[in-house]
């Protein structure tokens, strides 16, 4: 998500830390624009106003250039630095990107290891992979891999790179490796509900569970997941509390990027349409509007 986003979800708070979109690394050393402009925050000690850090992720498959720059993330001041093994998208894996080195483990291990190498021992290097490419059978291997070349703590999306976003998340596949790993590892994936987070927790053995898509549907739901698991009542923010949240991201994307400001809110409430009735109906009203001003008068109406 943009740090637009992380901006407002992180003050509503729950979340440990938060992770950029992927920066593409192919064959050099990238300038500190690109990093800039993927994380903001890197001008604030790299984390959000409300104070959550936040990881940059890289993504690419050449290990030297992949420690070329997680070294300039290092001089930026980023917390952290993430691998990115799990993108699904065709266009990137045929750069080779993402879930396509999942085919090769000890590809995998070694881009883990020159990151690990090329930074300080204090800088956090964490990998995102999926079960796999095709199948989970080379599980075992790349988990085993990326803790062997000194990762921090490891995040399974589970789901292979074949299974893209269709649910179900296999949660239990997960559950095949933890117990035999020593790295903290995060569960992923299809996390909507507080329903889902103890289910993926109970499956997979996790207790640290990253949420994706479901923050962007329910902004709360960190706060309503922690909540259960102290025993706490917990209400979840009406429609009325996140319409001033839609209506400040609608005010900076309009101001920051006015380009792709509708875009982007629409995109929004595609996935809070499936958490409120409200929003769906509000998404029906503005979905053929064009320009922001127009969708964001139509927001406050």
């Amino acid at each position: 998500m943009d740090h637009t986003m992380r901006d407002l979800l992180t003050r509503v708070g729950g979340y440990d830390r938060c992770v950029t979109e992927f920066v593409r690394v192919v064959d050099r050393q990238l300038p500190t624009r690109v990093f800039y402009r993927a994380c903001p925050e890197l001008h604030t000690g790299g984390k959000t106003p409300a104070g959550t850090p936040v990881y940059v992720q890289l993504l690419g498959g050449d290990p030297l250039y992949m420690a070329l720059n997680a070294q300039v993330l290092e001089r930026l001041g980023a917390p952290g630095i993430d691998i990115n093994f799990g993108c699904p998208s065709k266009t990137v894996n045929k750069s080779d990107g993402g879930s396509v080195l999942l085919r090769e483990p000890q590809r995998v291990h070694d881009i883990v290891q020159a990151v690990r190498a090329a930074v300080s021992p204090q800088i956090p290097v964490t990998a995102k992979i999926r079960l796999g490419f095709k199948d989970s059978s080379l599980l075992a291997d790349i988990t085993h891999g990326v803790q062997a070349a000194g990762a921090t703590e490891l995040c399974i999306h589970a789901r292979t790179k074949q299974h893209g976003y269709l649910p179900p998340a296999y949660w239990a596949e997960i559950g095949t490796v933890k117990p035999h790993l020593h790295l903290p590892v995060i569960a992923n994936g299809e996390i909507w509900s507080v329903a889902d987070a103890i289910q993926a927790q109970t499956d997979s053995g996790c207790a640290d569970l990253m949420l994706g898509r479901g923050a962007l549907s329910f902004p709360d739901l960190a706060l309503a997941i922690r909540a259960r698991l102290a025993g706490e009542a917990y209400t979840p923010l009406s429609w009325a509390q996140v319409l001033p949240l839609v209506v400040r991201y609608s005010t900076e994307l309009e101001a920051r990027a006015p380009q792709y400001a509708a875009s982007f809110i629409k995109q929004w409430f595609t996935y809070l349409r499936r958490q409120y009735p409200e929003a769906e109906a509000l998404f029906q009203h503005i979905k053929r509007m064009k320009l922001p001003s127009e969708i964001k008068a139509a927001i406050i109406a």
